[in-house]
């Protein structure tokens, strides 16, 4: 399993952090000179779940955005909540 959103498709970035050292001319100084610029990842808040797709319950990576935009429809956990007319469409 990648780790890559189901329906967003956010999946980790990559960018720098650069450490820069003096002081600024504002204040009296030569201004920021740059001493160190270094690889970083960005990586997207991704949670395992049991969703409904297709009908279907399938174990995917989702993004918490889609989980709070709506994006997600988790199947029941117990069988006693479906209406007559789902557990005749399941026995079918």
């Amino acid at each position: 399993m990648s780790k890559q959103c189901y329906f967003t498709g956010k999946k980790t970035s990559f960018g720098n952090t650069i450490t820069r050292s003096g002081a600024a001319i504002s204040t009296g100084g030569f201004g920021l000179k740059t001493t160190g610029v270094n690889r970083r990842t960005f990586k997207p808040n991704l949670h395992k779940m049991t969703i409904l797709v297709d009908g279907k319950p399938v174990r995917t990576t989702v993004s918490a955005k889609a989980i709070k935009s709506g994006l997600v429809v988790k199947p029941l956990k117990r069988k006693y909540g479906y209406t007559r007319l789902q557990k005749e469409q399941g026995a079918a």
